[in-house]
Parts: C-alpha cells; sequence; structure tokens
C-alpha cells in the first residue's frame, strides 16, 4: 500500500511517500479501513515538526474516513463494507489503516466519505469549544481567530446557531468573503488593521466575552485585552507558534480572567462522548444547518504540499488528502 512516512522531524519535505506492506490484522478490537480520504490538521504539522514529541518512524494523519475491510474480534456493531470516519488514531496518510473500534464512528448513508473526513476532528473541536469550553449563550460576544480555516468556519456557524455575536478575523478579502457567508457579524481582515483597534472600534473596550484563538503566538496578548472581566481565552492551537508564558497574577490584572488550553482528546473521554458530538455534526450536515467546506483535495503523494499551504496561510476550509 501507499503511506505517507516521516522518518526525521523537520520541514514539510520530511513527508515521504513510499510503498509498505498492508497493515497486518485487524487484531482484537481493530478494523482495517480502505481510506477514502484522510484530514490535514495543524496537529499534523505540529507532529512533523516536533512541537509534539513523536517516536519515529510514523504515518502522520489523525482523522479520516472510509469503507471497512475486515473486522477484528471482539469488535460488535461494525461489520465489513460498513462507512466509517475516526479522529484521534495515528496513521491516516495512507491507503489502508488500522483503526480502534472504539475510535470508529458509524456513518449516515446522508454523510459523503470525504465530508466526514472533513468534518470530524475540526467539527468536533468546535462542537467542544463552543458546547462546553464556554457554552456560548444568547447573545454572547465571541471572537473567532483565523475564520476562514476549517475550525473557524465551523465554530462560526455553530455559534451562530446558538445565538452569540461573532467577530472573526481573517488574512484576505477572499476569506473576509467565506467568514461573512458563515454568518460572522463582523470580520476583521488584520492584514489591513489592527484587530484589538478594529474591534474596540465596533464594541468598546474590554467587551468580548470569550475568544477561540486557534493563531496562538501572533494574537493571544492582543486578545487578553478584549475580554470582558471574567471573560475567558480558549487558546486551542499555535499557528503562528506557541503562546508567551504569562504569570497567573496577569489574569488578576487584565479582569481576573479565564485561560484553558483545551485539547480534543479530554471532551470525547468516553465513546458516548464521542458519539454525542457526532450526531449533532451529522443531523446538522444531514439537515443543511452545518456547510462543511472542503478547500483543496490533494493526491496522498502530495502531503508535503497540503503541509505547506496549511503553514502558510493559503487555505481556506478542508485540506483533505485522497489516496
Amino acid at each position: 500500500m501507499r503511506a505517507i512516512i516521516v522518518e526525521e522531524l523537520g520541514g514539510a519535505e520530511k513527508l515521504i511517500p513510499k510503498e509498505l506492506p498492508d497493515p497486518d490484522g485487524p487484531g482484537p478490537g481493530e478494523l482495517l479501513v480502505e481510506v477514502a480520504a484522510a484530514g490535514v490538521n495543524f496537529v499534523d504539522v505540529y507532529h512533523r515538526t516536533g512541537l509534539y514529541d513523536m517516536a519515529l518512524p510514523f504515518t502522520p494523519g489523525l482523522e479520516g474516513a472510509g469503507t471497512v475491510v475486515a473486522v477484528g474480534e471482539g469488535v460488535d456493531g461494525i461489520s465489513a463494507g460498513d462507512r466509517v470516519g475516526w479522529v484521534n488514531v495515528l496513521g491516516s496518510y495512507a491507503e489502508r489503516h488500522l483503526v480502534q473500534a472504539g475510535r470508529a464512528v458509524p456513518l449516515p448513508d446522508a454523510v459523503e466519505l470525504r465530508l466526514a473526513a472533513a468534518a470530524l476532528l475540526q467539527g468536533l473541536t468546535a462542537h467542544y469549544l463552543a458546547t462546553d469550553t464556554w457554552p456560548l449563550q444568547p447573545g454572547d460576544r465571541c471572537l473567532i481567530h483565523a475564520g476562514a480555516g476549517g475550525v473557524g468556519l465551523l465554530l462560526t456557524q455553530i455559534a451562530k446557531r446558538l445565538g452569540a455575536e461573532v467577530f472573526t478575523t481573517v488574512g484576505t478579502a477572499d476569506k473576509a468573503r467565506l467568514s461573512r457567508e458563515a454568518g460572522a457579524d463582523y470580520v476583521i481582515v488584520y492584514t489591513e488593521v489592527d484587530f484589538q483597534t478594529a474591534i474596540e472600534e465596533i464594541a468598546g473596550p474590554n467587551a468580548l466575552d470569550v475568544i477561540y484563538d486557534g493563531v496562538g503566538a501572533d494574537t493571544f496578548m492582543k486578545g487578553m485585552d478584549l475580554l470582558r472581566p471574567r471573560g475567558l481565552m480558549a487558546t486551542f492551537g499555535n499557528a503562528s507558534g506557541p503562546v508567551p508564558e504569562i504569570s497567573p497574577l496577569l489574569l488578576s490584572q487584565k479582569g481576573s480572567l479565564f485561560l484553558t488550553r483545551p485539547t480534543m482528546a479530554h471532551y470525547i473521554l468516553t465513546r458516548e462522548e464521542l458519539l454525542g458530538r457526532c450526531a449533532d455534526l451529522f443531523s446538522w450536515m444531514e439537515a443543511g444547518d452545518l456547510d462543511v467546506r472542503v478547500g483543496q483535495e490533494l493526491p496522498l503523494d502530495r502531503a508535503a504540499d497540503a503541509h505547506r499551504a496549511l503553514e502558510g496561510r493559503q487555505t481556506a476550509g478542508k485540506v483533505l488528502l485522497i489516496p
């Protein structure tokens, strides 16, 4: 089978296409899946560069969707021929993948495989941010950085569904259009104006209830100055690099703020929680209430190009690799 291998950490050129033997198995509790599409996410970049520790060599990719080829012992409710998606299962940049059955999500007939691969990791992230990290209420004011990215577009739609007033930041006029189409009330093109100043001119000082920040170093400190007393900074990604270290006293000085660094694994701790969040996402997709935008589809062998586009902020919506 064809797969992408990282044998040493570094730039996108370290994503090497190789022919490998088909996976052994499936073993007990596992599924062997023919991969239809693998999602590309910033966490894959963090794995490739070593920001998150990884044992070498490895095949990247935590998310995908495909058709079950074989089922291991002890698996109930899933059969060969079923369509499944998965998340937080390393090794998805491949033609075939062994997936733990507990991480596999059966797909409704109305949800295409490619859209499932596009929706799971970023959709679940958007879901837990809006419903649990800071449960948005009607009238809440939130800022979503990278509003035209995969998480940003989905989080905007969910936030509007919950009645929030949504501010977003984007890098270009085209991305601004996409963010507005997703429902954002105010879109700031950060390459043209200072986003902090622009938001204060619209809403006044210290007006935001919550900031969902997947950008990191470039936006974190300015965002702290936009929050109301007892507001929340949810820093969930490092697209521009890790955020600076701060003293807890700074949170007091800026209004007794709350700060959290959530990760999806802690919001799908049980299978029931995973399936419940997915049920929401799929029902919204089926009803036409959640538009999952695929920005690029590239062949598996062009994984390096996919990473370069993601790191260069040249993407809008989801990037998929198609084996």
